[in-house]
């Protein structure tokens, strides 16, 4: 072979591999690029995903059995994409975590559990002609046309995880599948229960009465309280009918017991909390309202004579009143009159005394508001700062174990949205019974955060069952001469 043949054929094998070399880069390329657009992809819909299932507020469609979610069934939510995966629902179907119901415009069915913090709660809004049934316990809607029959079982209590019997919301498929109506209300109604926690102070207002009054007051009084579970806490209404009456100017119902068939134009099902007692303003139905409005509403409701706490700019020679609460079992304070005194030496007028839950609810908002100053160890007498004049203190001693994180949760913010000065004071190790019972090398005196660790039974019982406190007055000086500071500037 001549030279010129061969060097021909080395240039074109050389060539040939080129090319090919480049073709693959480039093939290389177009599949990283792709590949990468994939994961984008799947990255964005995994996100658009989570925020239609879980962004606080928002609506998620729920569609019948073999329907596909697709985007004109979805009402707008801050313009995010629908998933393209079915949504199925069965047709006895109770209500999973975060999850929204939104039917048709002309009679509407609309049932979450979303809450922006807590997420526990179980309500419908059922809107148009709409029938309950206490013999059943269910509330029906009857739609102006023909519809597919839908069915949500729903928790009327505010705490999904208590366990009562529940509501049956029903979209009926026409006309002819309703009951007739026996009794006819022009007014809307809310339909909860008194179980669960109910009887426990703080939890009556956290778990009832403040959602109810989220729930009803839009209404100013036309509205029809329908309530059930009355029958394991009879007592419970007698204690509270002064307020129940201050949210409906009609007389409830026992919904338990009632064999009627009512027709109501909105039916409220459940009772919806966001925060623990207190109100987001903007989750509220029918306009904002705030912690503030209900403590007005209590002192209205109770005919609380004082609107505010005593000022010591206007006021300089009177004393402010300080109330210590006496607890009678446990979590005790062991050096009272101690305490008293250091109370007087910090400028108040001082009285000890003990607060009962099966006393008069409107004698006793009486006599909290007479004070300016409320006092006591964490506990469900704490809520009796609800009735404190607007500008007064509440003072919460906090036991030892670590346990700040839970008792500034259930006071620190509800009481400051009530327009009152939140202090508190943490017990030590040295002021605390449980030093002297358990001794030194305890796991609950030496690291409290394994007691944590090991549930809240053991927590219970360490830190809020078992614990008295013998305060250091001294040490607690500073918080007294906090809030007296505080009335000072009001």
């Amino acid at each position: 072979m001549s030279r010129s043949a061969c060097s021909l054929n080395v240039g074109f094998i050389a060539g040939v591999v080129f090319v090919l070399l480049v073709y693959f880069l480039v093939q290389q390329q177009e599949a990283i690029s792709s590949l990468s657009v994939a994961t984008t992809a799947a990255v964005s819909q995994w996100m658009t995903d989570k925020q239609l299932i879980k962004a606080p507020g928002e609506i998620q469609q729920i569609k019948a059995p073999g329907e596909i979610l697709v985007a004109s069934d979805v009402h707008r939510i801050a313009d995010k994409q629908p998933t393209e995966d079915p949504v199925v629902a069965s047709d006895m179907q109770p209500i999973s975590d975060k999850e929204t119901i939104h039917e048709s415009e002309k009679g509407e069915v609309v049932c979450t559990t979303e809450s922006e913090t807590l997420g526990h709660s179980e309500t419908c809004e059922v809107d148009g002609d709409v029938r309950t049934n206490g013999t059943a316990l269910s509330v029906s809607l009857i739609p102006a046309s023909w519809k597919e029959r839908r069915e949500w079982m729903i928790s009327p209590y505010s705490k999904a995880e208590i366990i009562v019997k529940n509501v049956t919301v029903t979209q009926l498929q026409d006309r002819a599948a309703a009951p007739p109506c026996t009794v006819t209300h022009s007014m809307p109604a809310v339909l909860f229960a008194i179980a669960g926690h109910a009887g426990n102070y703080w939890h009556d207002y956290t778990d009832i009465l403040v959602p109810l009054f989220v729930a009803s007051r839009r209404y100013r009084g036309e509205v029809t309280l329908l309530i059930s579970n009355i029958q394991y806490r009879p007592e419970w209404l007698v204690k509270y009918k002064t307020l129940l009456r201050g949210l409906s100017k009609h007389a409830w119902v026992d919904m338990d017991g009632d064999p009627e068939v009512r027709c109501f134009p909105h039916v409220t099902v459940g009772l919806r909390v966001d925060k623990e007692l207190t109100i987001v303003p903007e989750l509220v139905p029918g306009g904002p309202l705030t912690m503030a409005d209900f403590t007005r509403f209590l002192r209205e409701t109770y005919g609380l004579p004082r609107g505010a706490a005593v000022s010591l700019t206007r006021e300089p020679d009177k004393k402010p009143r300080l109330l210590l609460i006496h607890r009678g079992h446990y979590r005790l304070f062991l050096n009272e009159p101690e305490i008293a005194q250091a109370a007087e030496a910090a400028g108040f007028e001082t009285v000890v005394m003990e607060l009962r839950a099966n006393a008069s609810e409107v004698e006793q908002a009486r006599l909290v508001n007479s004070f300016d100053v409320l006092l006591g160890m964490h506990g469900a007498g704490l809520t009796n700062a609800l009735h404190l004049p607007p500008g007064g203190v509440l003072i919460q001693v906090v036991p030892y174990g670590n346990i700040e994180v839970l008792a500034r949760a259930e006071f620190s913010e509800p009481v400051t949205d009530m327009g009152l000065k939140y202090l508190d004071y943490s017990v030590s190790v040295e002021e605390s019974s449980l030093l002297e019972t358990l001794g030194p090398e305890h796991s609950a005196i030496k690291d409290p955060e394994s007691i944590h660790r090991s549930g809240w039974k053991n927590m219970f019982e360490f830190y809020l069952a078992k614990q008295n406190v013998r305060i250091n007055t001294t040490r607690f000086a500073p918080t007294l001469a906090q809030a007296f500071d505080h009335l000072r500037q009001q």
